[in-house]
């Protein structure tokens, strides 16, 4: 496998993040009314993780941005339970394990900050990304958490951390 890192965002990865992210979105066909393409700050993902309790990653590959996922707390909800967010992988890495680094580092920074679950909301198509949600041991619940916005995601799993 090529060298990787997985590192924290950085301002200066703003709009190669973005353009991931919206790339996979146009790839997938993914609605883009009621998702993450719709959010108002995902051209500015340094800014937005910020915060207190969040953390955002980048997976990088010859210097390239090929991959990216974050934590943060989810909106009203208890301060223990935190979000999976925004984990997306350009195709050519894919189905190397790396979304299985990116995740443990998600999960780890998580505990750090002392959440107890973690919580997240996927597509139906996405049968990879669910593989590996499962894998990492979310289980899949009833109905969504929080208030992400994210109306036109029908899928909801829950983690204990």
């Amino acid at each position: 496998m090529e060298d990787f890192v997985i590192r924290k965002i950085e301002k200066k990865d703003n709009p190669a993040v973005a353009a991931l992210i919206r790339a996979v979105f146009d790839e997938m066909e993914i609605p883009k009314v009621g998702t993450a393409y719709e959010d108002p700050y995902l051209d500015l993902m340094f800014e937005e993780y910020s915060k207190s309790r969040a953390a955002y990653f980048v997976l990088e590959m010859e210097g390239k941005i090929v991959g990216c996922a974050g934590i943060a707390q989810l909106e009203n909800e208890a301060e223990t339970l935190c979000e999976l967010q925004k984990m997306y992988f350009s195709p050519s890495t894919r189905g190397l394990g790396l979304g299985a680094k990116m995740m443990d580092k998600c999960l780890q920074t998580a505990k750090e900050f002392a959440y107890l679950n973690c919580y997240l909301e996927t597509m139906p198509f996405m049968h990879g990304a669910q593989k590996l949600y499962k894998r990492s041991g979310f289980e899949y619940i009833d109905q969504p958490m929080g208030s992400t916005g994210h109306t036109s995601c029908p899928i909801w799993m829950l983690k204990k951390l």
